[in-house]
C-alpha cells in the first residue's frame, strides 16, 4: 500500500510539473505572438499599445512564476529554448536567483550566468548559505566569489573557505553547517525551551548533536527520543552514543552507501580530532546519487559532460565529437576485417547475412557484463576479486554460448541445409561470447587501474571489440572449415 501511494504521489508531481510547463509555454507563445502582430501594425500611439500588451503578458507570467517552487522553475528553464529561457529568467524575483541557480543543471546554469552582470551575480550569491555558495562557486567568476566572501561574517567566511577546500566527490563537498548542538549536562526541559525560541529548525533535523566544550562529539539526541523522554532527564541520559560518523575526506560514495544501509536522515562530520565541523543530510546524498547516475549514463554514451538540449550547435559538437571519432575508427577496423574475408563471403553469401547476428549478440552480452562491473565498482563491491569475477563471467559466457550457439546452429542448419555452416555458427557464437566476457571485465578493470572513470565510453569500447572480434571469429572459422 505504501509503495502504491508513493507511486501515485510521484505521478501526481510529474503531472503538476508538466502542467506548469505547458502553462508557461502557452503564456510565452501568446506574448510573442501578440508582440509580433502589434509590431507589424501601423497605428497612432503604436509604442504605447505595444508596451501595454507587453506588460500585460509579462505580468501574468511573473505572477505564475512567483507561485512556483524554485525546483519547478528550474525544471521549466531547462525545458525552454534559450530565448524563452532568458525571458522567464528576467521575470524571476532577484532574491530567488541564487536558489534557482542551485537547482538547474550545470549546462543551463552556465547559460543563465552568461547573461547576468557582476552586480546581479553578487546579489544572487549573497542570498546563499556558505555550503550552497561553495556548490555554486565553480561556475561564478573569481571576483564575484571574492566580493561575496568579503561581505560574509567571519564565521561564515571561514565555513566558505573550508567548503571550497574539499575536492568534488568528497563528504566535505556535501556537508552543510546548519545544525544544532547541546551539552550533555543540561536537562531536556532546557533543550526544549531553547528549540522553541528558534523561528525554525534546520532542514532535515532528526537529531541534535551532543558536544563538549571543545566541540568534540559525545553522541546525538534523536528528536523522537527527546519527545517521549521526561523533561527532568539530562541529555546524557537520553542521548545515543553509537552512531555513524563521517569525515570530510571520505568519499561521497561511501557516505551514500552508509545512508542507504542505515536509513539515515543526517550524519555528523568530524575532523581528525573528533570535533564536529558539519553534517551531511539525506537531500544532499540524494542529489549526489542523481548527479552521479546522470553522469554515468552520459559517460556510457560517450558524452564528455552534461549537455543543455538547447545548447548552440558548436557546443554540442564539441561535447560529442571525441567518442564519435573513436567509433569511426573502430568501425573502419571492423570494415577492414570484413574486407580481409571478401573472397570467403563471395563464395558463401550466407556469411554476409549471418555475421551481424554473431557481432550483435556479442555486443549485447559485453554491455551486460560492463554494466554489472561498473555498478559493482560504484558500490565498492569489488575489492581484489577480479580473478574470481572473471571466472564467473567466463562461466556465464560458456553456458550462454552452449545454449544459444546450439540454438542458432540448428536454425542455421534449418535455413541453409548445411551442417558445417551450423557448426561454425555455434562455435563462433561460443567464442564471441567468451571474448565479450573477457573484454567486459577487462575494460573497466584497466580504466580503474589507470585512475579513469570505468563508465566513460565503456559501451563504445566493448561494442568495438565485439564487432571486430565477432566478425574475425565467424569469418575466420568459415574460411577455415567451409571455403
Amino acid at each position: 500500500m505504501r509503495r502504491v501511494m508513493s507511486d501515485l504521489q510521484t505521478r501526481r508531481e510529474v503531472e503538476d510539473l508538466e502542467k506548469n510547463l505547458r502553462e508557461v509555454q502557452a503564456l510565452l507563445e501568446r506574448h510573442q505572438l501578440v508582440e509580433h502582430l502589434v509590431g507589424r501594425q501601423e497605428m497612432a500611439r503604436h509604442d504605447l499599445v505595444e508596451q501595454l500588451v507587453h506588460r500585460q503578458h509579462l505580468t501574468e507570467l511573473h505572477n505564475r512564476l512567483d507561485k512556483l517552487h524554485a525546483a519547478d522553475i528550474a525544471y521549466i528553464l531547462e525545458a525552454l529554448p534559450l530565448e524563452q529561457r532568458l525571458i522567464v529568467w528576467d521575470l524571476v524575483k532577484a532574491d530567488r536567483d541564487g536558489e534557482i541557480l542551485l537547482e538547474v543543471s550545470d549546462a543551463v546554469r552556465e547559460s543563465l550566468i552568461a547573461n547576468m552582470d557582476s552586480d546581479e551575480l553578487v546579489a544572487a550569491a549573497g542570498t546563499l548559505e556558505a555550503d550552497e555558495l561553495a556548490d555554486l562557486a565553480p561556475d561564478l567568476p573569481d571576483e564575484v566569489i571574492q566580493e561575496v566572501a568579503q561581505s560574509l561574517p567571519i564565521e561564515e567566511r571561514e565555513q566558505l573557505r573550508a567548503a571550497l577546500s574539499y575536492a568534488e566527490g568528497t563528504v566535505g563537498a556535501l556537508m552543510d553547517f546548519e545544525f544544532i548542538t547541546v551539552r550533555e549536562d543540561v536537562a531536556l526541559e532546557v533543550v526544549t525551551r531553547y528549540l522553541r525560541r528558534m523561528d525554525e529548525l534546520p532542514d532535515h533535523t532528526d537529531q541534535l548533536f551532543v558536544v563538549d566544550r571543545a566541540r568534540k562529539l559525545r553522541g546525538s539526541l534523536p528528536i523522537t527520543r527527546m519527545v517521549v523522554s521526561g523533561l527532568e532527564l539530562e541529555v546524557r541520559q537520553a542521548m545515543v552514543t553509537e552512531q555513524v560518523t563521517l569525515h570530510p575526506e571520505d568519499r561521497a560514495e561511501d557516505a551514500a552507501r552508509a545512508f542507504e544501509r542505515y536509513d539515515l536522515v543526517s550524519a555528523p562530520v568530524l575532523d581528525s580530532a573528533g570535533r564536529l565541523v558539519g553534517r551531511v543530510t539525506v537531500d544532499a546524498v540524494v542529489d549526489y546519487i542523481r548527479e552521479r547516475s546522470e553522469e554515468t549514463q552520459l559517460a556510457e554514451a560517450g558524452l564528455a559532460e552534461e549537455e543543455d538540449i538547447f545548447a548552440p550547435v558548436l557546443n554540442s559538437f564539441k561535447n560529442r565529437w571525441s567518442w564519435l571519432a573513436l567509433n569511426l575508427i573502430t568501425a573502419f577496423v571492423a570494415s577492414r576485417v570484413i574486407d580481409a574475408f571478401e573472397d570467403s563471403i563471395a563464395q558463401l553469401v550466407a556469411l554476409a547475412a549471418l555475421m551481424p547476428i554473431v557481432a550483435g549478440i556479442g555486443g549485447n552480452s559485453g554491455n551486460q557484463t560492463v554494466t554489472m562491473i561498473v555498478r559493482a565498482l560504484a558500490l565498492g563491491q569489488i575489492q581484489g576479486t577480479w580473478r574470481a569475477l572473471l571466472r564467473k563471467e567466463l562461466s556465464v559466457a560458456l553456458l550462454n554460448g552452449v545454449v544459444w550457439g546450439t540454438l542458432l546452429g540448428a536454425v542455421t542448419f534449418w535455413l541453409y541445409g548445411s551442417l558445417a555452416l551450423g557448426g561454425v555458427m555455434a562455435l563462433a557464437m561460443l567464442l564471441t561470447l567468451v571474448l565479450a566476457a573477457v573484454m567486459g571485465v577487462s575494460i573497466p578493470w584497466i580504466r580503474a587501474r589507470l585512475g579513469r572513470d570505468p563508465a566513460i565510453g565503456s559501451s563504445v569500447l566493448i561494442t568495438a571489440c565485439t564487432d571486430s572480434g565477432g566478425f574475425f571469429i565467424f569469418l575466420g572459422l568459415a574460411t577455415l572449415f567451409l571455403v
